[in-house]
Protein backbone atom coordinates (compact mmCIF):
# COMPACT_ATOMS: atom_id res chain seq x y z
CA UNK A 1 0.00 0.00 0.00
CA UNK A 2 1.03 3.52 -0.33
CA UNK A 3 -0.11 5.50 2.33
CA UNK A 4 -0.16 9.08 2.83
CA UNK A 5 0.35 10.45 6.78
CA UNK A 6 -0.85 13.84 7.76
CA UNK A 7 0.03 14.98 11.39
CA UNK A 8 -1.82 17.85 12.43
CA UNK A 9 1.78 19.81 12.45
CA UNK A 10 5.09 19.15 12.82
CA UNK A 11 5.57 21.12 16.26
CA UNK A 12 7.34 18.41 19.09
CA UNK A 13 4.82 16.68 20.76
CA UNK A 14 4.04 13.05 21.39
CA UNK A 15 0.90 12.68 19.23
CA UNK A 16 3.27 13.83 16.45
CA UNK A 17 6.19 11.85 16.99
CA UNK A 18 4.17 8.50 17.41
CA UNK A 19 2.56 9.88 13.61
CA UNK A 20 5.74 9.68 12.15
CA UNK A 21 7.41 6.58 14.14
CA UNK A 22 4.56 4.66 12.89
CA UNK A 23 4.97 6.12 9.60
CA UNK A 24 8.50 4.97 9.66
CA UNK A 25 7.60 1.07 10.87
CA UNK A 26 5.38 0.53 8.26
CA UNK A 27 7.52 1.36 5.75
CA UNK A 28 9.81 -1.16 7.72
CA UNK A 29 6.98 -3.21 7.22
CA UNK A 30 7.02 -3.21 3.67
CA UNK A 31 4.51 -0.31 2.47
CA UNK A 32 5.48 3.09 0.86
CA UNK A 33 4.88 5.48 3.55
CA UNK A 34 4.92 9.75 2.62
CA UNK A 35 4.06 12.34 5.40
CA UNK A 36 2.29 15.58 4.16
CA UNK A 37 2.35 18.65 6.83
CA UNK A 38 3.42 21.83 7.60
CA UNK A 39 6.77 22.35 8.25
CA UNK A 40 8.08 22.45 11.63
CA UNK A 41 10.73 21.56 14.78
CA UNK A 42 10.06 17.53 13.27
CA UNK A 43 10.62 18.07 9.61
CA UNK A 44 14.54 16.89 9.94
CA UNK A 45 13.49 14.02 12.12
CA UNK A 46 10.64 12.71 9.01
CA UNK A 47 14.05 12.45 7.28
CA UNK A 48 15.90 11.09 10.06
CA UNK A 49 13.62 8.22 9.75
CA UNK A 50 14.33 7.95 5.72
CA UNK A 51 10.56 8.89 5.07
CA UNK A 52 9.95 11.13 1.89
CA UNK A 53 8.65 14.18 2.81
CA UNK A 54 6.20 16.79 0.93
CA UNK A 55 5.71 20.53 2.30
CA UNK A 56 2.52 21.53 3.39
CA UNK A 57 1.03 25.00 2.76
CA UNK A 58 1.00 27.24 5.65
CA UNK A 59 -1.73 29.40 5.58
CA UNK A 60 -4.17 28.89 8.89
CA UNK A 61 -7.51 28.73 7.57
CA UNK A 62 -9.52 25.39 8.71
CA UNK A 63 -10.02 23.88 6.50
CA UNK A 64 -7.62 24.62 4.35
CA UNK A 65 -8.66 25.46 0.49
CA UNK A 66 -5.26 25.85 -0.72
CA UNK A 67 -3.95 22.41 1.30
CA UNK A 68 -7.20 20.52 0.10
CA UNK A 69 -6.29 20.97 -3.84
CA UNK A 70 -2.78 20.42 -2.41
CA UNK A 71 -3.48 17.11 -1.17
CA UNK A 72 -5.56 16.10 -4.00
CA UNK A 73 -2.69 16.83 -6.24
CA UNK A 74 -0.18 15.15 -4.56
CA UNK A 75 -2.30 11.84 -4.03
CA UNK A 76 -3.35 11.75 -7.77
CA UNK A 77 0.74 12.19 -8.26
CA UNK A 78 1.81 9.86 -5.96
CA UNK A 79 -0.97 7.03 -6.41
CA UNK A 80 -1.54 6.95 -2.57
CA UNK A 81 -4.06 4.31 -1.69
CA UNK A 82 -4.92 5.61 1.60
CA UNK A 83 -4.67 8.91 3.82
CA UNK A 84 -3.80 8.49 7.42
CA UNK A 85 -5.24 12.12 8.90
CA UNK A 86 -4.57 13.39 12.23
CA UNK A 87 -7.26 15.11 14.33
CA UNK A 88 -10.12 16.85 12.68
CA UNK A 89 -8.37 19.71 10.54
CA UNK A 90 -5.84 17.58 8.45
CA UNK A 91 -9.11 15.14 8.24
CA UNK A 92 -11.17 17.80 6.78
CA UNK A 93 -8.47 18.90 4.34
CA UNK A 94 -8.14 15.23 3.05
CA UNK A 95 -12.02 14.95 3.13
CA UNK A 96 -12.66 17.23 0.70
CA UNK A 97 -10.50 16.86 -2.03
CA UNK A 98 -8.90 13.80 -2.02
CA UNK A 99 -11.55 11.92 -0.64
CA UNK A 100 -14.61 12.97 -2.40
CA UNK A 101 -13.31 13.73 -5.50
CA UNK A 102 -10.87 10.84 -5.77
CA UNK A 103 -12.02 8.58 -4.06
CA UNK A 104 -8.98 8.23 -1.49
CA UNK A 105 -10.08 6.39 1.36
CA UNK A 106 -9.57 8.49 4.72
CA UNK A 107 -9.08 7.22 8.33
CA UNK A 108 -8.87 9.87 11.42
CA UNK A 109 -6.58 9.64 13.97
CA UNK A 110 -7.69 11.42 16.82
CA UNK A 111 -6.03 11.51 20.02
CA UNK A 112 -7.16 14.32 22.13
CA UNK A 113 -8.96 13.66 24.80
CA UNK A 114 -12.46 13.59 23.27
CA UNK A 115 -14.11 12.94 19.32
CA UNK A 116 -14.36 16.46 17.59
CA UNK A 117 -18.01 16.56 16.15
CA UNK A 118 -15.92 18.18 12.91
CA UNK A 119 -15.22 14.70 11.88
CA UNK A 120 -18.29 12.84 9.28
CA UNK A 121 -19.13 10.28 11.02
CA UNK A 122 -18.52 8.33 7.45
CA UNK A 123 -14.76 8.41 7.73
CA UNK A 124 -13.31 5.90 9.95
CA UNK A 125 -11.43 6.80 13.70
CA UNK A 126 -9.13 5.69 15.39
CA UNK A 127 -9.19 6.61 19.17
CA UNK A 128 -6.59 6.60 21.59
CA UNK A 129 -7.84 4.57 24.59
CA UNK A 130 -10.94 2.54 24.81
CA UNK A 131 -13.12 4.42 27.02
CA UNK A 132 -13.48 7.02 24.03
CA UNK A 133 -13.63 4.24 21.53
CA UNK A 134 -16.59 2.96 23.77
CA UNK A 135 -18.20 6.65 23.59
CA UNK A 136 -17.56 7.30 19.52
CA UNK A 137 -19.22 3.91 19.32
CA UNK A 138 -22.06 4.87 20.86
CA UNK A 139 -22.55 7.78 19.07
CA UNK A 140 -22.20 6.61 15.88
CA UNK A 141 -24.73 3.90 16.44
CA UNK A 142 -24.75 1.87 13.55
CA UNK A 143 -21.48 3.26 12.24
CA UNK A 144 -19.76 1.90 15.46
CA UNK A 145 -17.74 -0.59 13.20
CA UNK A 146 -15.79 1.81 11.89
CA UNK A 147 -14.67 3.30 14.92
CA UNK A 148 -11.24 0.94 16.02
CA UNK A 149 -8.61 2.13 19.13
CA UNK A 150 -4.87 2.12 18.81
CA UNK A 151 -3.08 3.60 22.14
CA UNK A 152 -0.06 5.24 21.83
CA UNK A 153 2.84 3.30 20.48
CA UNK A 154 6.43 3.15 22.23
CA UNK A 155 9.71 2.35 20.70
CA UNK A 156 10.90 0.31 22.99
CA UNK A 157 14.53 -0.17 20.77
CA UNK A 158 14.47 3.57 20.83
CA UNK A 159 13.45 3.72 24.60
CA UNK A 160 14.96 1.40 26.75
CA UNK A 161 16.56 2.12 30.19
CA UNK A 162 20.72 1.94 28.99
CA UNK A 163 20.13 5.44 27.80
CA UNK A 164 22.86 7.36 29.41
CA UNK A 165 21.14 9.72 31.76
CA UNK A 166 24.82 11.12 33.44
CA UNK A 167 25.04 13.72 31.08
CA UNK A 168 22.11 15.60 31.23
CA UNK A 169 22.18 15.98 35.20
CA UNK A 170 25.76 16.87 35.12
CA UNK A 171 24.62 19.51 32.06
CA UNK A 172 22.26 21.05 34.61
CA UNK A 173 24.32 21.20 37.21
CA UNK A 174 22.48 18.04 39.69
CA UNK A 175 24.34 16.56 42.33
CA UNK A 176 24.23 13.01 42.65
CA UNK A 177 22.80 13.14 46.31
CA UNK A 178 20.00 14.91 44.55
CA UNK A 179 16.53 14.01 43.66
CA UNK A 180 15.44 14.63 39.95
CA UNK A 181 11.77 14.92 38.98
CA UNK A 182 11.35 15.18 35.44
CA UNK A 183 8.57 16.30 33.02
CA UNK A 184 8.98 16.38 29.13
CA UNK A 185 6.10 17.88 27.83
CA UNK A 186 4.60 21.05 25.77
CA UNK A 187 4.55 24.22 27.98
CA UNK A 188 0.87 25.06 27.10
CA UNK A 189 -2.05 26.53 28.04
CA UNK A 190 -4.08 23.99 26.13
CA UNK A 191 -4.25 20.69 28.45
CA UNK A 192 -0.84 21.21 29.92
CA UNK A 193 -1.03 24.47 32.20
CA UNK A 194 -3.08 22.84 34.80
CA UNK A 195 -0.41 19.62 35.02
CA UNK A 196 2.52 22.31 34.56
CA UNK A 197 1.59 24.68 37.51
CA UNK A 198 0.37 22.02 39.79
CA UNK A 199 3.75 19.90 39.66
CA UNK A 200 5.99 23.47 40.25
CA UNK A 201 4.00 23.74 43.30
CA UNK A 202 4.04 20.12 44.53
CA UNK A 203 8.00 20.58 43.90
CA UNK A 204 8.17 23.87 46.03
CA UNK A 205 5.96 22.22 49.06
CA UNK A 206 8.87 19.32 48.85
CA UNK A 207 11.35 21.39 48.12
CA UNK A 208 11.36 22.15 51.97
CA UNK A 209 11.80 18.39 53.18
CA UNK A 210 14.17 17.12 49.86
CA UNK A 211 16.89 17.83 47.84
CA UNK A 212 14.55 18.03 45.12
CA UNK A 213 15.32 19.20 41.34
CA UNK A 214 12.09 19.71 39.09
CA UNK A 215 13.18 19.76 34.99
CA UNK A 216 10.31 20.57 32.45
CA UNK A 217 11.47 20.01 28.92
CA UNK A 218 9.55 21.84 26.45
CA UNK A 219 8.60 24.57 25.08
CA UNK A 220 5.66 26.62 24.24
CA UNK A 221 3.08 29.34 24.92
CA UNK A 222 3.26 29.12 28.25
CA UNK A 223 6.89 28.43 28.86
CA UNK A 224 7.14 32.53 29.89
CA UNK A 225 4.57 31.97 32.77
CA UNK A 226 5.76 28.83 33.97
CA UNK A 227 9.72 30.62 34.07
CA UNK A 228 7.73 33.18 35.80
CA UNK A 229 6.16 30.66 38.45
CA UNK A 230 9.49 28.63 38.39
CA UNK A 231 11.36 32.07 39.35
CA UNK A 232 8.92 32.92 42.54
CA UNK A 233 9.61 28.77 43.86
CA UNK A 234 13.28 29.48 43.27
CA UNK A 235 13.70 32.65 45.27
CA UNK A 236 11.40 31.14 48.14
CA UNK A 237 14.08 28.44 48.64
CA UNK A 238 16.98 30.65 48.07
CA UNK A 239 18.17 27.58 45.28
CA UNK A 240 17.52 26.43 41.83
CA UNK A 241 14.43 24.14 42.61
CA UNK A 242 12.96 24.26 38.99
CA UNK A 243 14.77 24.03 35.93
CA UNK A 244 13.39 25.15 32.32
CA UNK A 245 16.21 24.17 29.62
CA UNK A 246 14.15 24.34 26.88
CA UNK A 247 12.36 21.75 24.14
CA UNK A 248 14.43 18.94 22.97
CA UNK A 249 14.20 16.62 19.68
CA UNK A 250 15.69 13.71 21.88
CA UNK A 251 14.46 13.87 25.91
CA UNK A 252 15.96 10.36 26.58
CA UNK A 253 18.62 11.43 28.39
CA UNK A 254 16.10 13.47 30.48
CA UNK A 255 14.06 10.24 31.29
CA UNK A 256 17.35 8.29 31.71
CA UNK A 257 18.58 10.84 34.39
CA UNK A 258 15.21 11.16 36.44
CA UNK A 259 14.64 9.31 39.74
CA UNK A 260 10.75 9.99 39.08
CA UNK A 261 8.80 10.99 36.08
CA UNK A 262 5.67 12.76 35.96
CA UNK A 263 3.69 13.73 32.92
CA UNK A 264 0.77 12.41 30.62
CA UNK A 265 -0.09 10.45 27.59
CA UNK A 266 2.60 8.91 25.37
CA UNK A 267 5.58 10.97 27.29
CA UNK A 268 3.94 8.76 30.71
CA UNK A 269 4.71 5.72 28.17
CA UNK A 270 8.36 6.51 27.25
CA UNK A 271 9.07 7.04 31.19
CA UNK A 272 7.78 3.21 31.46
CA UNK A 273 9.81 2.20 28.81
CA UNK A 274 13.18 4.03 30.49
CA UNK A 275 11.88 2.07 33.30
CA UNK A 276 11.22 5.15 35.45
CA UNK A 277 8.08 5.35 38.53
CA UNK A 278 5.51 7.15 37.26
CA UNK A 279 3.04 9.73 38.09
CA UNK A 280 0.21 10.41 35.54
CA UNK A 281 -1.27 14.17 35.33
CA UNK A 282 -4.32 15.46 33.90
CA UNK A 283 -6.30 18.66 33.98
CA UNK A 284 -8.07 20.63 36.43
CA UNK A 285 -5.82 18.89 39.39
CA UNK A 286 -5.78 15.54 38.26
CA UNK A 287 -2.90 12.93 39.15
CA UNK A 288 -2.38 9.34 40.06
CA UNK A 289 0.50 7.53 41.06
CA UNK A 290 1.20 4.30 37.96
CA UNK A 291 1.40 1.53 39.67
CA UNK A 292 0.31 -2.70 39.34
CA UNK A 293 -2.82 -1.23 41.46
CA UNK A 294 -3.92 1.42 39.41
CA UNK A 295 -2.94 0.35 35.91
CA UNK A 296 -6.91 -0.21 34.81
CA UNK A 297 -7.80 2.95 34.79
CA UNK A 298 -4.81 4.10 32.78
CA UNK A 299 -5.63 1.33 29.85
CA UNK A 300 -9.42 2.14 30.11
CA UNK A 301 -8.88 5.79 30.14
CA UNK A 302 -6.20 6.41 28.77
CA UNK A 303 -2.71 7.75 30.46
CA UNK A 304 -4.83 11.03 31.46
CA UNK A 305 -7.84 11.87 33.63
CA UNK A 306 -9.70 15.30 35.00
CA UNK A 307 -9.86 16.12 38.19
CA UNK A 308 -12.61 18.75 40.37
CA UNK A 309 -10.40 22.18 39.05
CA UNK A 310 -8.96 22.30 42.22
CA UNK A 311 -5.17 22.83 42.52
CA UNK A 312 -3.99 19.30 42.32
CA UNK A 313 -0.07 19.87 43.84
CA UNK A 314 -1.17 18.81 47.28
CA UNK A 315 -1.63 15.23 45.65
CA UNK A 316 0.78 14.98 43.32
CA UNK A 317 3.25 15.87 45.69
CA UNK A 318 2.13 13.37 48.26
CA UNK A 319 2.35 10.66 45.48
CA UNK A 320 5.94 11.98 44.50
CA UNK A 321 7.01 12.01 48.26
CA UNK A 322 6.01 8.19 48.43
CA UNK A 323 8.60 7.47 45.91
CA UNK A 324 11.07 9.64 46.67
CA UNK A 325 11.47 7.55 50.64
CA UNK A 326 11.93 4.74 49.05
CA UNK A 327 14.58 3.84 45.88
CA UNK A 328 13.66 -0.10 46.29
CA UNK A 329 10.40 0.62 45.17
CA UNK A 330 11.21 3.01 42.58
CA UNK A 331 13.17 0.23 41.32
CA UNK A 332 10.75 -2.35 41.79
CA UNK A 333 8.03 0.07 39.56
CA UNK A 334 10.46 0.81 36.60
CA UNK A 335 10.52 -2.78 35.93
CA UNK A 336 7.23 -3.03 36.14
CA UNK A 337 6.80 -0.09 34.06
CA UNK A 338 8.89 -1.04 31.10
CA UNK A 339 7.39 -4.93 31.13
CA UNK A 340 3.90 -3.39 30.95
CA UNK A 341 4.78 -1.17 27.92
CA UNK A 342 6.57 -3.90 26.09
CA UNK A 343 3.40 -6.29 27.00
CA UNK A 344 0.73 -3.53 25.81
CA UNK A 345 2.30 -0.38 23.95
CA UNK A 346 5.47 -1.25 21.65
CA UNK A 347 5.52 0.14 18.18
CA UNK A 348 6.22 -2.75 16.57
CA UNK A 349 2.37 -4.67 17.73
CA UNK A 350 0.51 -1.05 16.62
CA UNK A 351 1.70 -0.42 13.53
CA UNK A 352 0.69 -4.34 13.02
CA UNK A 353 -2.45 -3.30 13.76
CA UNK A 354 -2.51 -0.40 12.08
CA UNK A 355 -1.91 -2.48 8.84
CA UNK A 356 -4.82 -4.28 9.26
CA UNK A 357 -7.22 -1.18 10.05
CA UNK A 358 -6.11 0.45 6.66
CA UNK A 359 -7.03 -2.98 5.01
CA UNK A 360 -10.38 -2.98 6.33
CA UNK A 361 -11.13 0.71 5.57
CA UNK A 362 -9.68 0.23 1.99
CA UNK A 363 -12.08 -3.12 1.73
CA UNK A 364 -14.95 -0.73 3.45
CA UNK A 365 -15.00 2.40 1.38
CA UNK A 366 -17.05 1.18 -1.71
CA UNK A 367 -19.68 -0.26 0.65
CA UNK A 368 -20.54 3.55 1.83
CA UNK A 369 -23.82 4.81 0.03
CA UNK A 370 -23.78 8.02 -1.61
CA UNK A 371 -26.56 9.55 -0.05
CA UNK A 372 -24.69 8.65 3.44
CA UNK A 373 -22.08 10.83 2.54
CA UNK A 374 -23.72 13.58 1.36
CA UNK A 375 -25.39 14.22 4.24
CA UNK A 376 -22.06 14.02 6.13
CA UNK A 377 -20.82 16.35 3.97
CA UNK A 378 -23.54 18.64 4.53
CA UNK A 379 -23.37 18.08 8.51
CA UNK A 380 -19.87 18.51 8.37
CA UNK A 381 -19.47 21.63 6.09
CA UNK A 382 -22.04 23.42 8.57
CA UNK A 383 -20.58 22.76 11.51
CA UNK A 384 -16.79 23.31 9.75
CA UNK A 385 -18.02 26.61 8.94
CA UNK A 386 -19.73 28.12 12.21
CA UNK A 387 -16.67 26.66 14.10
CA UNK A 388 -14.15 28.73 12.27
CA UNK A 389 -16.18 31.65 11.59
CA UNK A 390 -16.50 31.55 16.21
CA UNK A 391 -12.68 31.45 16.21
CA UNK A 392 -12.04 34.36 14.50
CA UNK A 393 -14.63 36.48 15.85
CA UNK A 394 -13.83 39.78 18.00
CA UNK A 395 -16.21 38.19 21.02
CA UNK A 396 -14.50 34.81 20.51
CA UNK A 397 -10.89 36.23 20.64
CA UNK A 398 -12.08 38.06 23.71
CA UNK A 399 -13.09 35.26 25.70
CA UNK A 400 -10.61 33.71 25.02
CA UNK A 401 -8.16 36.14 26.26
CA UNK A 402 -9.60 36.89 29.26
CA UNK A 403 -9.66 33.34 30.47
CA UNK A 404 -5.99 33.23 29.64
CA UNK A 405 -5.46 35.84 31.53
CA UNK A 406 -7.71 34.68 34.56
CA UNK A 407 -5.79 31.07 34.39
CA UNK A 408 -2.35 33.10 34.31
CA UNK A 409 -3.69 35.48 37.75
CA UNK A 410 -4.75 31.88 39.46
CA UNK A 411 -1.24 30.79 38.77
CA UNK A 412 0.77 33.22 40.22
CA UNK A 413 -1.73 33.95 43.32
CA UNK A 414 -1.12 29.89 44.18
CA UNK A 415 2.42 30.31 43.68
CA UNK A 416 2.81 33.31 46.19
CA UNK A 417 0.83 30.90 48.88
Amino acid sequence: MRILVYPHELSLGGSQINAIDLAAEIKNAGHDSIIYGVEGPLTEYIRGKGLDYHAAHPNAVRPNPIRIAQLARLCRRERIDLIHAYEWPPCLDAYYGAHLLLGVPVLCSVLSMWASPLVPDTVPLIMGTEALGDEVRRERRGDGANVYVLEPPIDIVADRPTTDGGAFRRQLGIADNELLVASVSRLSFDLKFDALTDAIDAAASLAAKWPIRLVLVGGGDAESECRRRADIVNALHNREVILLPGPSLDPRPAYAGADVVIGMGSSALRAMAHEKPLVVQGERGWALPCNPDTIGVFLHQGFFGEGAGSSGAPALAAAVERLLEDAERRTLLGKWGRETVIERFSLQAAAKSLIGMFENVRLGEPRIAFRRKAAAFAQVTGRAFVNELQYHLPNYKRRRDAELQRRMQDAVVNANR
